[in-house]
């Protein structure tokens, strides 16, 4: 009260004394009167009418506009902070995040899988319309179309230079692209007798591994295109065929609703995974900078410190669910429920803290592996989301380098590694996730 003035004082107290008179609080009115010693007569007409609750309702408003005011200051303050610099710098936890950066149009039926070239800024992307189209996920732009397969391509995947391109489909042949030679078709494989889901490229880029319908796993020679060696296992059509990093070990997935490790050495079976209640989808091995993560999630003692690439295995299944598993012991380390139907691909984040799953009930979901819960889903498209890739991990040149100083935490690795999500769906669109 000591900073107003006398006459403000006066004008306040007169102001409380109208309103102690107008809600008939007569006993304060009369003990508040004596007490300042005020001469008031309360009049209806007079200017201290309703003055108290003016003044306060003007005060209340004037909070507000302050708080307003200091939202928008930190909205602000957070735009400033993340500059470009800042951002990249706080990106290595980066997930998508709707809208899409771009919507790439032109397949012209189901988009069945995305790749990222591992040095260019290119996406490859496989269609039920028997093309392969190239993109440039930076700025969006359609590049080409690759023409050769008479069916559905299935499966699309980059060596690890990115020189070539090994494309698969239900026309029973695997081709070769060569990238440097205007994507030129160099090579055809066959030996399969029935419709090819996946081929992927061993470490070494020496050999192809393929999985196919004929309930086969096949693995050919690149240079000569002869087949090295046929892998039966499988009771039924094998979906997926993924090798680990050091090529020692295969994990596919089929009809038969199991996953399996095997060696590609002998074709043996080491495990086989039984848990899921429908076909078996999608199988990913987790990178070595996700054991730390999957450990606790497991409650496997940290005493635990094998750096033995393949240690672990996600799979995705039409029974809705992710199973994680330990591929030495067969394992299931735990289920991730979630998902309202078919899950068809999963990826690991390039940190290891989360493992991103695509499914057709239109989400792109996000796990947090050391804790099991789904932290993120993200509307991703207008129908079935077929599926994910994440961007390229690492410049070629320490591509092996970092593979083979088995790098435990992933720092070296994650350095590296570039923020770019890519998702394929049946609306015939290829969606690209940017920061």
């Amino acid at each position: 009260m000591s900073m107003l003035s006398e006459r403000q004082k006066e004008e306040l107290q007169k102001s409380i004394l109208e309103y102690l008179h107008a809600n008939n609080f007569t006993d304060a009115f009369n003990t508040l009167k004596a007490e300042t010693g005020l001469e008031y007569t309360p009049d209806p007409k007079g200017k201290y009418v309703g003055l108290l609750e003016k003044k306060w309702t003007s005060v209340i408003r004037l909070q507000k506009k302050i708080m307003d005011l200091e939202n928008r200051n930190a909205a602000l303050q957070e735009e400033i902070s993340l500059s470009p610099a800042k951002r990249a710098s706080l990106q290595t936890d980066w997930v998508p995040r709707a809208p899409a950066a771009y919507v790439l149009t032109g397949h012209r039926n189901q988009v069945t899988k995305v790749a990222f070239h591992p040095t260019f800024n290119l996406l490859a992307s496989a269609s039920e319309d028997a093309t392969v189209k190239i993109w440039d996920w930076e700025t969006g732009e359609f590049e080409r179309t690759l023409k050769g397969h008479t069916r559905s391509v299935t499966d699309v995947s980059f060596d690890s230079r990115g020189n070539l391109l090994a494309t698969c489909s239900s026309d029973l042949f695997i081709k070769i692209w060569d990238v440097q030679n205007e994507w030129k078709n160099t090579k055809t494989f066959s030996g399969h007798d029935h419709s090819i889901s996946s081929v992927r490229f061993m470490p070494g880029d020496q050999q192809i591994v393929s999985a196919s319908r004929d309930r086969t796993i096949r693995i050919f020679d690149v240079a000569s295109t002869h087949l090295v060696r046929t892998i039966i296992g499988h009771s039924d059509w094998v979906r997926w065929v993924e090798p680990s990093d050091d090529g020692r070990m295969l994990a596919s997935c089929s009809n038969d609703q199991t996953a399996r490790i095997i060696d590609p050495q002998n074709g043996e079976t080491k495990t086989e995974l039984r848990g899921h209640e429908h076909t078996v989808e999608v199988v990913a091995f987790a990178p070595l900078a996700a054991y730390a993560a999957i450990r606790e999630l497991a409650g496997i003692p940290n005493t635990e410190r094998s750096k033995r690439p393949g240690a672990y295995l996600a799979t995705g299944s039409r029974d809705k669910t992710i199973k994680l598993w330990d591929t030495q012991s067969g394992q299931m380390l735990r289920n991730l429920a979630g998902h309202d139907n078919w899950v068809r691909a999963l990826v690991f984040h390039p940190t290891g803290k989360f493992l991103l799953s695509a499914s057709d009930d239109y989400t792109i979901r996000v796990w947090e592996l050391a804790t099991g819960r789904c932290v993120k889903t993200v509307q991703a498209h207008g129908h079935f989301v077929t599926c994910l890739a994440w961007g390229r991990q690492a410049p070629s040149q320490s591509g092996d380098a970092a593979k083979t100083n088995g790098v435990g935490d992933g720092h070296q690795e994650v350095e590296k590694f570039v923020n770019v999500v890519a998702s394929g769906s049946v609306d015939q669109t290829i969606k690209v996730w940017l920061p």
